[in-house]
């Protein structure tokens, strides 16, 4: 019998709120956080809006020389992992668990690309021996699992996970198959990105994948809206501290839902641009669905991956449809992107975290910044506000450039249901 997992702890660093709860307040309430670029001059940009991140502080998490060193998708990652621990009951460590039985997989789709730039900069400016000795190690997509292990003395299973926006997807997907499968009884996962720079803002402006709408930030992200442009740029963190159902249970900890499914597919189609008949999504919902055990009916919300580009939306609604069948209209497909921006490869991890409040609150966020219906976008995303209902399971899709497609199931604890 495989073994069941748990979510006994989360953190969120979002562009709406610097933990779960300020997060969660704000997506119900429907407040965007979108705004003029602050973390660099936009001036000379096409786009000059984004998500940041707002009034975080590093040195709450971190010692002033770590954080003045770290870039700032680690600062994220490290703070969302405090908080998940806090949460789970971990905030003085495992306990008498063995260390190798705890791990750690986080995924980032970039990396330090502040810290890239800045020493690129430096290396014009002055010359080699300008450039940070910690620049290798500070920068690479990996040192966020490091680093968190290394706080923590989490000695099982650690790497990173490196699929573009779906990183995050696979990082949490990869370490329920570990807890499931015997390799760990507590994994901390997740995601952390941070790309809100010159080089991305000109790299994604310039290839058309950003909405353009300077003059109003605040309604720019719109996902299955009719007049959808393209994605807002976002950055943040999401972490769970999964456990083992019964270890979960034995300590005493407080769980707050379940994972139950973990569905992964290629598109095998484009670069960039997802298959148009929707056969990579389709393909990840329907193996999560049978990896948990569930059917079309058992699921009541959907967190779409809901770029608010013209060819996510439209191709995603399609293959939901397909999976779920009529079903599909009975189901609440939300977009929180519409709210947080695109965090890129923290995306799955913050939307995991997102769809888990939801199966354990029973009130669905919002997809705000509805204005006129797209024909091929005609499913319910919650474009009227909140939505209270009881939601027993739902999926979580994230999708990334290369054709990467994950989708998480996760079920509602209602103590010994089997």
């Amino acid at each position: 019998m495989k073994r069941r997992v748990a979510i006994t702890g989360m953190g969120m660093v979002t562009p709406v709120g610097l933990d779960p709860g300020a997060t969660w307040d704000a997506l119900l309430r429907g407040v965007g956080g979108a705004g003029p670029i602050t973390l660099f001059d936009a001036s000379d940009q096409s786009v000059r809006f984004a998500c940041e991140v707002k009034g975080f502080d590093p040195e709450l998490y971190m010692d002033r020389k770590d954080a003045r060193r770290a870039d700032r998708f680690l600062q994220f990652a490290m703070a969302a992992s405090e908080q998940a621990m806090s949460q789970a009951g971990f905030a003085d460590g495992f306990g008498d668990l063995p260390p190798d039985r705890a791990g750690v997989i986080i995924g980032v789709g970039i990396g330090g690309l502040p810290l890239l730039e800045a020493q690129h900069i430096r290396l014009l400016n002055g010359g080699p021996r300008r450039v940070s000795p910690f620049f290798i190690p500070l920068f690479i997509p990996d040192m966020a699992s490091g680093m968190v292990s290394m706080r923590y003395g989490a000695q099982g299973p650690n790497y990173a996970t490196v699929s573009a926006c779906a990183s995050s997807g696979h990082s949490v997907g990869l370490a329920f198959r570990s807890i499931r499968n015997g390799e760990a009884d507590v994994m901390i996962t997740g995601g952390s990105e941070s790309t809100i720079t010159p080089l991305a803002v000109a790299g994604f402006a310039n290839m058309r994948a950003m909405s353009t709408r300077n003059d109003d930030p605040e309604r720019a992200s719109r996902p299955f809206d009719a007049h959808r442009d393209g994605f807002v740029l976002g950055e943040g963190a999401g972490m769970f501290i999964l456990e083992e159902l019964e270890h979960a249970k034995a300590r005493g900890a407080e769980i707050f839902a379940e994972v139950v499914g973990f569905g992964q597919s290629a598109d095998a189609y484009h670069m960039t641009a997802p298959a148009p008949d929707g056969s990579g999504a389709r393909m990840a919902m329907q193996y999560a669905l049978d990896d948990a055990g569930l059917e079309p009916r058992d699921i009541g919300y959907i967190n779409a991956h809901g770029t608010s580009t013209p060819a996510n939306d439209a191709s995603e609604t399609k293959a939901i449809k397909d999976v779920l069948g009529d079903h599909a209209y009975s189901t609440v497909v939300g977009s929180t992107k519409s709210m947080t921006g695109h965090t890129l490869g923290a995306a799955g991890a913050i939307e995991g975290a997102i769809s888990a409040l939801v199966c354990r609150t029973g009130v669905i966020p919002p997809t705000i910044n509805f204005e006129e219906a797209d024909p091929a976008c005609d499913l319910d995303y919650a474009h009227g506000g909140a939505v209270e209902r009881p939601v027993g399971a739902a999926l979580s899709n994230s999708f990334g450039f290369g054709g990467h497609n994950v989708c998480l199931a996760f079920r509602r604890w209602d103590g010994e249901q089997e």
